[in-house]
């Protein structure tokens, strides 16, 4: 298991230097300022370092916001652009180049125009994923972020940057029950649903498929453990499960072992291109010729990699939004209208819903103050109010009532953003797709509702 916690290193402060002159009718006071300037700071030379700039908000370890900037809000979004989910981060990208869009063409927050400020690439590494998220907040200067996209990457970056720094996060993909429990100082939220919900519907799916016996091939992070544990769990036939660290050479240990009480189904729970290494395995060695797949499964790349013959007919489970509600017929029409075509991708939407609730969060608060933001989220979406819904004219229409001093409820696009004390999402879809003669389709919605 990859370690999840990750210590928050305080930037250096500057160290510049006034030059003292000491008059010889000052001779007392100015040995006196040096003696001092030496004990507090170890420097015995002719110049004198000034008193250091305290550090920002955005350094200490209390989960206090940085500080509020004159300027636009500033939105950071930290995702996958290479490495083994890098087919991932353009589509969803388009979610926040769409939401700010739509919320610019509403007359912006706070009278100016919202700025996607930088992106950042976890390469699915959580120290990579650490990294990038101090350089968007220590450099380029973002009040909130939008990700990260994997949950082996949302746990570090949790705990040891955007809790500590006070930077409210949405991460519209990281599905990990862990996420729930991660020590963030409540500036952690996901537009997404839980394994927690997933996990029990692949399960049903399983066995509406016949499947008694299956195979669990999972990769060794939280996401992958996690998913693995509630599909396990709720599976009323027999599960095998194995593990895998990402970016083997071959996987072919792993799937006898998942084999091992004669499986022929595999239930595979990972990522695109380690997905591409050991479906071929599984086929080629004959241990496997049937396959459920998951949200992070869910590949047009994959297709192309194995083979469309191969994967036709083969199911499998993603979060999704709801079956006909108005903010996500309004979402697609606007995606539609401004993309050409719906995303085949995952979280295309939740990533929409999340720079959306950021937006309106700070013109509720009036602030881009970290904490003021973090506050405000759970009331604009989720709770009582105004009901507010996604596209360009219901952001316009949301934002001009938080103006006017209304309470407003905007209901996501993919997820109704009903936040819990955890900035969990209780409510929601999972939705079942298929491969389909070298195509992606999705065949119908499951409710769920995990407030119990």
């Amino acid at each position: 298991m990859r370690e999840p916690g990750y210590h928050h290193e305080t930037p250096r402060l500057r160290d510049w230097r006034l030059g003292l002159s000491r008059p010889a009718l000052l001779l007392v006071a100015a040995l006196a300022m040096v003696a001092l300037v030496a004990a507090a700071c170890g420097d015995d030379d002719e110049t004198a370092p000034a008193a250091p700039e305290a550090p920002s908000a955005q350094t200490l370890d209390t989960g206090d916001a940085a500080p509020v900037s004159e300027g636009p809000l500033r939105i950071g979004f930290l995702a996958d652009f290479s490495g083994p989910i890098a087919e991932f981060g353009p589509p969803i990208q388009t979610g926040v180049d769409l939401a700010i869009k739509h919320i610019n063409a509403g007359g912006g927050v706070l009278g100016q125009d919202v700025i996607l400020a930088a992106t950042g690439d976890t390469m699915l590494d959580p120290v990579q994923g650490a990294e990038e998220a101090r350089r968007l907040i220590d450099i380029e200067g973002v009040h909130a972020i939008v990700g990260p996209l994997a949950s082996d990457v949302t746990v570090p970056v949790g705990e040891s940057v955007i809790g500590p720094a006070g930077i409210p996060t949405i991460s519209p993909s990281a599905t990990a029950p862990a996420i729930t429990v991660v020590n963030d100082n409540g500036f952690l939220f996901r537009s997404t649903t839980s394994d927690a919900a997933q996990g029990p519907v692949l399960a049903q799916l399983a066995m509406d498929e016949g499947f008694d016996n299956v195979g669990v091939l999972f990769v060794n992070d939280p996401y992958g453990q996690g998913l693995s544990e509630a599909f396990v769990e709720a599976f009323e036939g027999r599960a095998t499960p194995a593990s895998y660290e990402g970016e083997q050479a071959t996987y072919l240990a792993e799937l006898q072992a998942a084999a091992a009480n004669g499986a022929r189904v595999l239930v595979a729970i990972g990522f695109p291109t380690e997905a591409m290494v050991y479906i071929r395995e599984a086929l080629e060695s004959d241990l496997f010729d049937q396959f459920l797949f998951v949200d992070g499964t869910r590949s047009q790349e994959l297709i192309d990699a194995i083979g469309a013959e191969f994967l036709n007919g083969s199911k499998g489970t993603a979060p999704t939004g709801g079956p006909g509600t108005a903010s996500s017929q309004a979402w697609e029409a606007a995606y539609i209208a401004e993309y050409g075509a719906l995303p085949t991708v995952p979280f295309v939407a939740e990533t929409y819903d999340a720079a959306i609730c950021l937006a309106l969060a700070v013109e509720a608060a009036g602030s881009t103050d970290g904490v003021a933001i973090r506050d405000a989220l759970p009331q604009v979406c989720g709770g009582g109010g105004e009901v507010a819904t996604a596209g360009a004219e219901g952001v316009a229409a949301a934002l001009a009532a938080v103006r006017a001093g209304n309470t407003i409820n905007y209901e996501g696009a993919a997820t109704s953003v009903d936040w819990d004390a955890n900035g969990d999402v209780l409510t929601g879809f999972i939705g079942i797709w298929q491969y389909q003669d070298g195509t992606i389709v999705d065949l119908r919605e499951v409710p769920f509702d995990l407030s119990n």
